[in-house]
This record gives C-alpha cells, structure tokens and sequence, in this order.
C-alpha cells in the first residue's frame, strides 16, 4: 500500500473519532462538562479536522507541506467565521463568542501535536 493511502486512511480515522464525539455527545458527563461540550467542543474539533483535511493536500501543495502553514490558514478561515458572526453574518454558528477563538487555536494546537509529535514518530509514513 502506497505511503499517500496510508496517511489518507489515518486521516479518515481522525476525523470518524471527531464524527464519533459529536454522536456520542455528553449527555452523560456532568453538568458542568456538558455545558463545556455543548459551547466548545465544535470549536475544538473542526480546527482540528480541517488540519488534517489540508494534510491530504500537502503533496499536490508545496505551500501547504510546513505545519505552521496549515494552522495559519485553519486559524484564519474559522477566525474570519467568528468575526462574521460578530458582525451578524451567520458562517458556521450563529452566536459571536471571544472564546471561541481561544477553542480554536487549542483545536489547532491539538492537530499540530498530533501530527508532529504523535503520527510522525508513530508512522514511518506520515512525513
């Protein structure tokens, strides 16, 4: 199997286990995590998909290859989301909240640990 299919099926697997904590919910947790959950865990999770999303594209897209190049653009498309919101235009959600460009960037850090640190020492394919 070619080293591209591999990462690609990892890449869908990432992104099953973000599907799944959507599925899953926090109806179970406490009061408090579930309140987290319900305002954050968006938040969190689609910068962190759409990081591993622009890593499927990184061998057709030379400027894509470094990591701070991928967390930059995913920070910008889900930043520009929240302004738009602030300004009444609905992208993504419906309600401006300033911390949510705080989940952002920790879905983003999160991606980029997984990425550099996890997947690349765990997979001889991944770089």
């Amino acid at each position: 199997m070619r080293f591209e299919t591999k990462k690609k099926i990892v890449i869908v697997c990432v992104q099953l286990l973000i599907v799944l904590g959507f599925v899953v919910g926090a109806d179970w947790a406490s009061d408090s995590f579930h309140r987290f959950f319900h305002s954050y865990y968006a938040d969190i999770a689609l910068p962190l998909g759409l990081y591993f999303l622009l890593k499927t594209l990184e061998n057709k897209y030379a400027f894509l290859r470094p990591w701070y190049r991928k967390a930059t653009a995913v920070f910008l498309i889900v930043s520009a989301s929240e302004i738009l919101q602030f300004f009444g235009i609905y992208a993504l959600a419906r309600i401006f909240d300033p911390l949510d460009f705080l989940a952002y960037a920790s879905g983003i850090l999160s991606a980029v640990f997984i990425d550099q640190a996890l997947f690349a020492k765990m997979f001889n394919f991944w770089e």
